[in-house]
């Protein structure tokens, strides 16, 4: 598997408002996701857990799904869930908060989604080789390749984006997929109160989401024990607590650039300097993690 990723950031950026056929759905499975964030990437509980003890949690957002026939489900704020045993299931993810970026092949930079650790100078990951480097990331797009299913190198390739999938052989050393048998407490979770979720669906179906809503999946997600329903409860309250207080240069940020923000894909009205600027300002300037270019 050989990417060329400089210049492209298909993976990490909603790119649907430059090129909405071309930039196809993230779907991985039968299940509609109840929110519409793009290429959402999953989680494992460890992952969860890291971020959370690193004060990284604003960087955290939960997944929801709707049911298909023969799910079992539950009703919370009039919106079906797909669930287990009466609970609903959740994955956790990267927030995609919108920021002036000039991916595949772009001009000129404009306001998307993107994750909240791409430099929009670079567009690379900040956390890129760090131990905090989801392994969904990490091992993007092999499970695509695995399986034959198209990949947003493809999709960035034939909307004009150049040569970003120079080999096609999956790795050998692929971890199990994020979503499958083994999932269930690893990387697919359950929240074990579905009674204590009234108004938060709501809000996440309606992407308005608080802070304490998306600390009560982290901390379901911390406490989930791998292969099973179970979860820690005393390991949930504390990880969400720690959720809830704590703050840093990613929460910062994501309220900034979302009070900056124009309509999606609309222009962003600074020369190449200009942005610069604003990207140390309201990232590296806080303490976002460097990146190293492109060689």
């Amino acid at each position: 598997m050989d990417l060329r990723c400089e210049g492209c950031a298909g993976c990490c950026v909603d790119w649907r408002p430059l090129d909405p056929a071309a930039a196809g759905s993230d779907r991985t499975g039968p299940r509609p996701p109840l929110d519409d964030v793009y290429d959402l990437a999953p989680l494992t509980r460890d992952e969860v857990a890291g971020f959370v003890d690193d004060g990284l949690a604003a960087a955290l957002t939960p997944r929801l799904f709707e049911p298909v026939e023969g799910d079992d489900s539950v009703r919370v704020d009039g919106v079906d869930l797909a669930a287990v045993d009466g609970r609903p299931v959740f994955v956790v993810g990267l927030r995609k908060p919108p920021k002036p970026v000039a991916p595949v092949g772009t001009d000129e930079p404009r306001w998307l989604d993107a994750c909240v650790f791409l430099d929009p100078t670079t567009l690379q990951c900040r956390i890129h080789g760090d131990e905090r480097y989801p392994r969904t990331c990490a091992t993007y797009p092999g499970h695509n390749l695995e399986l034959g299913a198209e990949t947003e190198c493809e999709r960035v390739e034939a909307a004009g984006g150049g040569d970003r999938l120079l080999d096609d052989d999956p790795p050998e050393d692929l971890p199990a997929p994020a979503f499958g048998p083994q999932a269930l407490g690893a990387t697919v979770f359950a929240y074990p109160e579905p009674d204590a979720l009234d108004g938060v669906v709501a809000r996440l179906r309606d992407g308005a989401a608080t802070a304490d809503d998306r600390a009560r999946f982290a901390g379901a997600a911390a406490g989930s024990r791998p292969g099973s329903l179970s979860v820690d409860r005393d390991r949930m309250a504390d990880a969400r607590e720690r959720a809830r207080e704590t703050d840093s240069w990613v929460g910062t940020a994501i309220r900034e650039w979302t009070e900056r923000a124009a309509g999606d894909g609309d222009s962003v009205a600074l020369d190449a300097d200009a942005l610069d600027r604003l990207v140390r300002d309201v990232e590296d300037d806080r303490g976002a993690p460097g990146t190293p270019g492109w060689d």
